[in-house]
């Protein structure tokens, strides 16, 4: 092997319903990414376990997770799509790393601390090590590539940090069994066998913010449901939405620096260049001047205008749980078959015994 073959993965969370910050911050980009890679796309039920335990609905959320990255149009039969829990070698590769990892890594992750809160004592164990696991999902399949938020770019430095120390420990015991890759490290060429993965970030869109609050971040778990577009949502509620969404007094600036401390109007403005497939700086061009009372119809237009058909294809896709199970079976076996080749080469070189 003389070097990694390209394969872009990520994965999304069952936890509630989708909503624009998903759409544009991930799943656009899933479908972008379709055209001259191979892809791998992942509802992460698993990592869902950390923010709650117990679930009513998890089977239904995850067939809502897969709907939606159909309906936005991942071909499944190109590429993979599958949940993590069909696929036993994630939690296999976790553990190892959990051992790779070292326990000052995971304490600077500000996730954690974010999640966990005053009361870090009664966080769960998955909490803390929710970081390994996702170096986990990306690394059983050797993924060069991992399009992800700007609130998961640590966690992706982690992984890296993790793919290095693996590299470095079982440099010779990768070589004697032909199975790495020759990587610089510092000043020395080692003999890898984990890529040492690359971030997609940005875009005009790439972090939503709230409708209510240019400084929050669109959630799901938000209670007001007027801080965020569901994919769910219909026309009507989409125009509301953005009608009523906050804003300043002030005019559309004609430069991107003139929206500078004004976090609602540039929320407004990302949102309409990544559902435009525009620069904010373009959209600035379009409306320099304009009040946002006329800037929001035009939104509320196009935001229905590229979500209404989504919205529309996901529920006719949810709706036949039948085919919604099989891509994820289908795509289960496929991810497992990848998976255990890269187990198998790394039981081979940690030195456990198998068949």
């Amino acid at each position: 092997m003389s070097s990694f073959k390209p394969l872009v993965f990520s994965g999304v969370q069952p936890t509630g319903n989708l909503h624009l910050g998903n759409y544009l911050g991930a799943i656009k980009k899933f479908v972008a990414l379709q055209d001259g890679n191979d892809c791998m796309y992942c509802v992460v039920d698993l990592h869902s376990l950390t923010a709650q335990l117990v679930h009513d609905d998890l089977e239904d959320q995850t067939r809502q997770i897969t709907a939606a990255f159909l309906a936005a149009g991942i071909d499944p039969e190109k590429h993979v799509v599958f949940n993590q829990s069909r696929v036993m070698q994630h939690a296999e590769l976790a553990w190892i790393f959990n051992c790779v990892a070292r326990i000052g890594w995971m304490n600077r992750m500000t996730q954690f601390k974010d999640k966990a809160g005053k009361d870090r004592e009664n966080a769960s164990l998955g909490l803390l090590a929710y970081p390994s696991l996702m170096a986990a999902d990306i690394l059983v399949y050797r993924a060069t590539h991992v399009p992800v938020g700007e609130d998961q770019k640590q966690h992706l430095e982690l992984t890296r940090d993790i793919a290095q120390k693996f590299n470095n420990d079982f440099s010779e015991r990768i070589a004697a069994r032909g199975l790495g890759v020759e990587m610089k490290m510092g000043d020395e060429t080692v003999q890898g066998y984990f890529p040492i993965t690359e971030p997609v970030i940005g875009g005009p869109a790439a972090r939503i913010m709230s409708l209510r609050d240019g400084s929050k971040k669109m959630s799901k778990s938000d209670p007001s449901d007027l801080s965020r577009i569901n994919l769910t949502d219909d026309a009507d509620a989409i125009s509301k939405k953005i009608r009523k969404a906050k804003t300043d007094p002030d005019a559309l600036p004609s430069e991107v620096d003139g929206l500078a401390g004004r976090p609602e109007a540039e929320n407004l403005v990302g949102i309409y260049a990544g559902l435009a497939d525009m620069s904010k700086q373009d959209v600035l061009n379009e409306f320099a001047g304009v009040q946002f009372s006329v800037f929001k119809p035009a939104l509320a237009d196009l935001a229905v205008e590229k979500l209404a058909p989504v919205a529309a294809e996901m529920r006719r896709i949810s709706a036949d749980r039948a085919y919604v199970d099989a891509v994820l079976r289908n795509g289960g076996e496929r991810a497992r078959a990848l998976a255990e080749a890269t187990m198998h080469d790394v039981r081979s070189i940690i030195g456990l015994l198998q068949d």
